[in-house]
């Protein structure tokens, strides 16, 4: 998400430096549940950092305890003129719990407070969904370039891309499994901590399973995360691999496949969109892929877009090019 600078809501805010223990956006930051939910957030809130402070400053000195409600007005305004509805929200569910917590600090009186917040109502819209779906072909060229990789890394990358796209699981669930989340005889994964705070179980069923033992047999059965990093050398580190980890590998998986390029989140989307077509119940998915609201899910289902193609083969346009 790009910065959008220099833009000043009114007077413009100067830089203040405060205590983390009582910068509301520090606050609200370390009660978020995971590490890539306070990432996300944290650039959102160095959106709107600079443009209210006309880039001068950043989520750590902006003084949010100023903040009133022309502000915010004028935040949900500009932020609805530059981005789509899911990240205005994103944005806006962010700057809500900078208030809060602005709030609860003391820092800012209840009915300024109270008047900011009326004003950051929730973005209605709908917009194409992001990134994209893989192919069958593609899915099993990836298998193919770890099967091929006799190293311990092979192995482990294909463990990864079975969490993700045999499983349903976020890249970040998938590096937080222990090897006691991971019933290896029987497929069963428990996810611990998810995204809300939820724990979900969902099943590694065959190829998946496959591959998640193969892993386990290189790994061993000592306690500890599931996923080790693999040092060029060949080495296994027995530490948790980070979220980023798991992005280069399947980068570079990519790249040896020649699969076009893909997020590890397109592989949990792929998840979704094949069980839907398969005929899987919407509301088994929805639990399979940890989602609060049915409504997530169903922006995964290509049943529609199947539908809408063969409904506009249904029009003949008389235009055929010659020679």
């Amino acid at each position: 998400m790009d910065s959008p600078y220099p833009v000043v809501m009114y007077s413009p805010l100067a830089p203040v430096s405060v205590s983390s223990g009582q910068n509301p956006a520090a606050v609200y930051l370390r009660r978020l549940p995971s590490a890539s939910g306070r990432r996300t957030m944290r650039q959102a809130l160095e959106v709107i950092a600079g443009m209210v402070s006309g880039g001068r400053c950043t989520a750590e000195t902006l003084p949010w305890a100023g903040l009133r409600y022309h502000h915010a007005a004028g935040i949900r305004a500009t932020l609805i003129e530059r981005y789509s509805p899911a990240t205005v929200n994103k944005c806006l569910s962010a700057l809500r719990g900078v208030l809060e917590e602005a709030e609860g600090l003391s820092l800012m009186p209840f009915e300024e407070y109270r008047r900011a917040i009326k004003t950051l109502r929730v973005v209605k819209g709908e917009t194409l969904p992001r990134g994209r779906s893989l192919n069958g072909g593609e899915i099993m060229a990836l298998a193919s370039v770890c099967l091929n990789d006799l190293a311990p890394a092979g192995k482990r990358d294909a463990a990864i891309l079975a969490l993700l796209f045999a499983c349903g699981l976020r890249r970040a669930e998938a590096v937080a499994l222990d090897m006691a989340d991971v019933d290896i005889a029987t497929g069963t994964i428990k996810v611990r901590g998810g995204k809300g705070r939820k724990d979900r179980t969902t099943y590694a069923i065959n190829g998946a399973l496959e591959a998640l033992q193969a892993w386990a047999e290189v790994r061993g059965t000592a306690h500890g995360p599931f996923l080790y990093p693999v040092t060029k050398g060949k080495m296994l580190i027995p530490r948790r691999m980070s979220d980023q980890a798991v992005y280069l590998a399947l980068k570079k998986r990519a790249g040896q496949a020649k699969v076009k390029e893909f997020s590890p989140h397109d592989l949990r989307r792929t998840f979704a969109s094949e069980m839907l077509d398969a005929g899987a119940d919407i509301a088994t998915v929805q639990k399979m892929m940890g989602h609060a609201d049915p409504a997530t899910t169903a922006r995964y289902d290509r049943r529609g877009e199947e539908a809408k193609r063969k409904a506009a083969s249904l029009i003949h346009f008389p235009y055929a090019r010659r020679g």
